[in-house]
């Protein structure tokens, strides 16, 4: 039945929610063309026939933090609590290509994630790990390329086959000019050192998922669910260009693409956004780049809880919104998943709050009846009605971004980081006027004083450690050994000759991660942004 004239209610996409859903809603709605089957074209139901009826999905922790020791030792607890695969979070100085004794880096070593400045350190973090039986997800960007090959480095020392070793590098610098900043070099070289890894990968380390192309942190920015999607597909679109211009087979290495999307506690217009990005993609790999294999049209993806919704108010209620966020990632057919602990608006998670984020995704998988079935939303009224409208949204935002030349155009001009805090501005100004409820925050608040919270501190005496460990490199090393690869990789960078041969072997002579980004630094240049609004 039809809904009341100014009964609907607006989704995070600006579209209307209607109160009631019926058969109108889906009028001349094709099931076989929308839908398809599970594990076929176009993806919509998921992109493997049985989904969680066989296993569930990869359970996710993304740890780091302080030294690479302390981090160790939370990776081993993680593993023995049941964690799936590990997600590394780095240090700022780290993302940005700066040793922990660099004058920029002063202040935030070890603040946000762990610092890694060499073989040495990489040794540490997964010291009594074995590599070649767990996943690892390392959430870097521009110097993707060198944590990756300081990860094979040490997984070869412990006798590992790099054939066998599989995880995922984020390795998206396009989200870092729109909504993040962790960037280093100017767009086109970026985009060379993207291909390079591409192919490296290929050659190398072939189960490795070479790029997780991100619309995590522009939703974390402001970004609705079909400004989420659009401006990371479009992303997507780029990176396949590149690789393609630079002669490489689509078939060759898109299967090997994969995706990390924020999940909301808005459930439904999550599960739809989930399935339009997977319909969009397949459509536009099929038609576009000519893609053959069924692995290369199938969007697979990692998704974490909303952090951005989080809030330092009533911690607790935030184990509600992440149960909520966690759900509407498995209804919507995520591979993998990681749940934000409830301490995160105030601190880095404690062991306690990390455990049971965990366990929040362990009852999910193992108590509910949702991984019994593939797709249970299928054909529902409400959800195929917002699937198709968050879809055609999404769709008019690409073809805004390819009407100004492409992504990296677009960025150039700021159209996406535009759009992005417009609608971050809107979101504040909801929540400020009370129109958009935040439990806790502007309704719901306690009138007695929260009870005492101790968050997990970061020792400031991490960075006095981490420069006496430089120290200590720099003086037991072969400087001529690391001189003459740094000399090698120069010449590559100089060139047309893939850099990561070169850089691996700078590394394995204990090059710093700030030497080699400092060599690629001095022939491709840093990116300055500059102010187009």
């Amino acid at each position: 039945m039809a809904a009341d004239p100014g009964s609907s209610r607006v989704n995070e996409s600006g579209l209307p929610i209607e109160p009631v859903y019926g058969p109108e809603a889906l009028r001349d709605w094709d099931a076989a063309e929308k839908l398809g089957e599970p594990g076929a074209y176009p993806y919509t139901r998921g992109v493997y026939p049985s989904m969680y009826t066989g296993r569930p999905w990869t359970m996710r922790q993304y740890a780091g933090f302080g030294t690479a020791t302390e981090s160790n030792a939370r990776y081993k607890q993680l593993i023995e609590h049941g964690t799936m695969g590990l997600s590394v979070a780095f240090d700022l100085p780290t993302q940005m290509g700066h040793d922990s004794d660099a004058q920029l880096a002063h202040g935030e070593v070890g603040k946000v994630g762990v610092a890694i400045d060499s073989i040495d350190d990489m040794r540490v973090l997964f010291g009594g790990i074995p590599l070649e039986e767990v996943s690892t997800s390392m959430t870097i960007n521009a110097p993707a390329a060198l944590l990756l090959l300081l990860y094979q480095l040490v997984a070869e020392e412990q006798g590992a086959d790099p054939a066998k070793l599989t995880g995922t590098i984020q390795n998206d610098v396009l989200k870092e000019y729109i909504a993040r900043g962790t960037y280093i070099f100017p767009p086109k070289p970026s985009l060379r050192l993207i291909a390079d890894i591409f192919r490296y990968c290929r050659a190398e380390i072939p189960k490795w998922n070479t790029i997780s192309i991100s619309g995590y942190h522009m939703a974390e920015a402001g970004a609705t669910p079909a400004q989420e999607i659009a401006f990371t597909l479009a992303d997507g679109i780029e990176y396949v260009r590149t690789a393609v211009a630079a002669g490489m087979s689509v078939d060759d290495f898109a299967p090997r693409l994969s995706f990390f999307f924020v999940a909301r506690t808005t459930l439904l217009e999550e599960v739809a956004k989930f399935r339009a990005a997977r319909r969009i993609w397949a459509r536009v790999m099929r038609e576009e780049f000519g893609a053959e294999n069924p692995k290369s049209l199938m969007l697979r993806f990692h998704t974490q809880t909303a952090g951005v919704q989080l809030t330092a108010q009533q911690p607790e209620v935030n184990l509600a919104r992440v149960t909520v966020q966690a759900l509407g990632a498995v209804l919507g057919g995520t591979q993998s998943l990681h749940t934000n602990s409830y301490d995160e608006a105030i601190a880095l998670p404690t062991d306690k709050s990390a455990r049971l984020a965990l366990r929040t995704q362990q009852v999910l998988a193992y108590e509910t009846d949702i991984t019994a079935t593939v797709d249970p939303f299928a054909g529902s009224y409400v959800v195929e009605s917002m699937t198709d409208e968050v879809e055609a949204a999404a769709v008019a935002l690409m073809e805004q971004v390819e009407e100004r030349g492409g992504a990296v155009s677009a960025i150039e001009q700021g159209y996406q980081k535009s759009e992005i805090e417009r609608s971050a501005y809107a979101i504040a100004q909801e929540t400020d006027s009370g129109e958009r409820v935040v439990v806790g925050v502007n309704r719901f608040q306690r009138s007695e004083a929260e009870d005492p919270y101790e968050p997990l501190r970061v020792d400031p005496a991490i960075e006095q450690q981490q420069c006496e460990r430089l120290a200590r490199l720099r003086a037991e090393r072969d400087q001529s050994a690391v001189d003459g690869a740094l000399a090698n990789l120069r010449k590559a960078a100089e060139g047309t000759d893939n850099v990561l041969y070169p850089m691996k072997e700078a590394l394995r002579a204990r090059a710093t991660v700030g030497e080699v980004c400092d060599t690629l630094r001095g022939i491709w240049g840093a990116y300055v942004p500059t102010d187009v609004f």
